[in-house]
């Protein structure tokens, strides 16, 4: 492992002052709240709140004795435990915050820096890591970030975990005014760095995906629904290329060429997919889906370095599309 280069520790407040109290325990002093938070110059619940963290979280014998009014400790302590981290693991914690970069501005951003500034401040003060560094060889970037109204995610994020029923403008691809819709949000989820909500729409009867991006208007209606039990994202997507689902079932069969083999066989497309290598060093990608519109266009993105040999659905589909692009390119 190459030499980690140190810099001055980062403070730890909340450790350095239960090392403290530890201190003043093992004096063997009674120190009580009112006299511990005034050396350290917090208030007295900081103090409770360290004192319960030690001894419940640490397991410290940590007890109070009321004729001497203070703390004790009610069997013998050698050392104030430590936390057992190596560098690879603040490491990885360093990079899981600048990964925070997809959240930045939502309502998720907040809490998920807070969680992290928590286990940082829970470090021990001699773990410390030259962050430089990390700032030059790690970075998360996208090509295409979704444009989201915030107040919108806000109030959909808050919504969907506590279940509250929402009345939105939706505005589907191509359509020239929103529709009003009745959903009871079910479940918001990331997918390939886009959000999606997944929600049952009281109009349509059914469960339908929606484009936070493509609301212009949410507003709650006062009125609650129970967690449905038997809604699974999971299940639900099990057998999408995306985010479609349910249109049918579908054997697809796709043949990538030498140049895009490689890049094919470096990623798990989908959870049913089988790889035949071909003699021409290209390869063949077998999946089982419920629908073909994502798989249609992701075809159509190889230009022509993908070819679609099932079902046949697939096949006309990327032909038409395919005669689409050469008949506006044509000039």
């Amino acid at each position: 492992m190459a030499k980690k280069q140190v810099q001055q520790p980062l403070s730890r407040p909340p450790l350095e002052r239960m090392q403290r109290i530890h201190q003043a325990l093992h004096a063997g002093g009674f120190p009580n709240a009112v006299t511990l938070a005034g050396d350290m110059e917090v208030t007295t619940k900081t103090i409770y709140r360290d004192v319960e963290f030690m001894r419940d979280r640490l397991g410290l014998p940590i007890d109070f004795d009321k004729l001497r009014n203070g703390y004790f400790y009610t069997e013998e302590v050698s050392a104030f435990p430590t936390f057992q981290i190596t560098e690879g693991e603040l490491f990885a914690l360093i990079v899981a915050e600048k990964a925070l970069q997809q959240y930045r501005g939502t309502s998720f951003e907040k809490p998920l820096l807070s969680a992290i500034r928590k286990m940082e401040q829970a470090l021990p003060d001699t773990i410390s890591l030259n962050l430089a560094d990390v700032e030059q060889t790690i970075s998360f970037r996208t090509t295409a970030e979704p444009v989201l109204n915030l107040g919108v995610f806000d109030t959909l994020a808050k919504a969907t975990a506590a279940r509250r029923q929402l009345e939105i403008a939706y505005r589907k691809p191509g359509q020239p005014a929103p529709d009003r819709r009745v959903v009871d949000p079910y479940h918001l989820a990331n997918i390939n760095g886009e959000w999606f909500l997944f929600a049952f729409d009281h109009g349509r009867k059914d469960i339908r995906t929606f484009a936070p991006a493509r609301i212009s208007e949410v507003k709650e209606t006062g009125k609650t629904f129970p967690r449905p039990q038997k809604f699974s994202l999971e299940k639900r997507l099990r057998d999408s290329f995306g985010v479609h689902s349910a249109e049918g079932e579908f054997d697809v069969c796709i043949r990538f060429e030498l140049t895009i083999a490689d890049y094919i066989r470096e990623k798990r497309w989908h959870a049913s997919q089988r790889v035949t290598e071909l003699p021409d060093g290209g390869l063949e990608l077998r999946m089982k889906l419920s629908s073909l519109a994502e798989v249609e266009r992701w075809v159509l993105a190889w230009a022509g370095r993908a070819v679609a040999v099932a079902p046949r659905e697939l096949v006309e589909a990327v032909r038409e599309g395919a005669r689409k692009l050469a008949e506006r390119h044509a000039k």
